[in-house]
């Protein structure tokens, strides 16, 4: 497979409503688009969004490294998707969000022309039984906000099918972070409820969070402590802990999950493709988890469009079960960049949304250029 043409969108697009994290107020989407094309004509897309406290992403550097690489893939030939990040890698060293990007429409084309979807081939990777079609999976909401309006949000999207959730901790004091979740569990009871803290809280802080009665009834907390934390602090942790401990920005992919599971640090991890390095790194990652009886949640960073949305559920389509939900972001957009963006239904995604080959979305080239970041314009090679 050889790519003739490469085409390159920063895009900015605003959220529905800021999301405030611990160390960051997020208000509008910054990701960078790659469409390539191949000998026959086909087009494949790629999806990396910006994480600065996450990848040390930013727009420029991000779009830096994908100009770099989109311009080198032209002069190599494409054959094996399991190659796929090595050939990147004698390319570029580092830079996993960049190659994410670029494997996804890879992958995206490799499919295309062997005329499967992209879960398909994912499946073909494991042991595990073909299906026709796969299971519909869970879709994880994020509260967030007064806790009157979370009070709100949560009844809202409960009535609509919703039973996974995230809240976001660690902007307030332990004490009102603690009511809050006690309130919002007492709600939600028999749902999944997670908090999230991107790392804001203090060892003791989250010893003390851990043990409390008010976090009792959370099926998991993601991320507590500091990702540059000593192992030991980790260990600690889980140990005192009376709910199951989720780590995210700790975990980048296999080495960072077998440390973690050799220690006895954690209960399972959110998986990102801008953090791994691509889909088949995070489709390791996940059979690894479920193999070793660890829970796993999917997630796009806040906040990617339907494009990377759906690379990423076919991972989940592919297991046929993510316990801790999938945390599909575009539902944050003001706008996606699809004609026909991925949708909830009843709390769920299924996979006839998608389309039957490829990743299983393609995007609408004019809504694209609509929403280029003010500054920047579409590149070609």
């Amino acid at each position: 497979m050889k790519i003739t043409q490469a085409l390159i969108f920063p895009l900015s697009i605003p959220l529905i409503e800021p999301i405030k994290m611990a160390k960051e107020v997020i208000v509008d989407a910054k990701t960078v688009l790659v469409g390539l094309t191949d000998e026959d004509g086909r087009q494949g897309w790629g999806e990396a969004s910006v994480a600065p406290l996450m990848t040390g992403e930013t727009l420029d550097s991000l779009l830096a490294s994908v100009k770099y690489l989109a311009e080198k893939v032209r002069t190599t030939e494409w054959a094996d998707p399991k190659g796929f990040i090595s050939q990147l890698d004698a390319i570029l060293y580092g830079n996993p969000s960049a190659k994410s990007c670029l494997e996804m429409a890879l992958l995206d084309l490799y499919t295309q022309k062997k005329s499967i979807p992209l879960w398909k081939y994912l499946q073909s990777l494991s042991n595990g039984n073909a299906v026709a079609s796969p299971n519909e999976i869970p879709l994880l909401r994020m509260l967030g906000g007064s806790l009157e309006k979370e009070i709100e949000d949560a009844k809202t999207f409960r009535q609509a099918g919703f039973k996974h959730w995230k809240i976001k901790i660690g902007l307030l004091s332990l004490d009102e972070d603690l009511h809050r979740v006690k309130v919002l569990s007492e709600l939600l009871k028999g749902d999944v409820v997670s908090v999230d803290a991107n790392g804001a809280m203090s060892l003791e802080d989250a010893i003390c969070f851990c043990e409390s009665t008010e976090a009792k009834n959370l099926s998991f907390a993601e991320q507590l402590i500091n990702a540059n934390s000593s192992l030991e602090d980790f260990v600690k942790l889980k140990k005192h802990s009376a709910i199951p401990i989720a780590l995210d920005e700790s975990i980048h992919g296999i080495q960072e999950i077998e440390e973690f599971m050799k220690a006895k640090a954690f209960n399972g991890a959110s998986l990102k493709l801008i953090k791994t390095g691509g889909i088949l790194e995070a489709w390791t990652c996940a059979q690894t988890l479920r193999e070793k009886s660890f829970k796993l949640n999917l997630a796009c960073k806040v906040a990617e469009t339907s494009l990377s949305g759906a690379a990423t559920a076919s991972i989940g389509f592919a297991l046929g079960e993510v316990p801790w939900g999938f945390s599909m972001s575009n539902q944050y957009l003001q706008f996606d960049i699809c004609d026909k963006p991925l949708r909830a239904n009843q709390g769920h995604l299924d996979c006839a949304q998608m389309n039957i080959v490829g990743v299983g979305i393609t995007p609408n080239i004019s809504r694209v250029k609509d929403a280029v970041a003010q500054g920047y314009s579409t590149i070609q090679y």
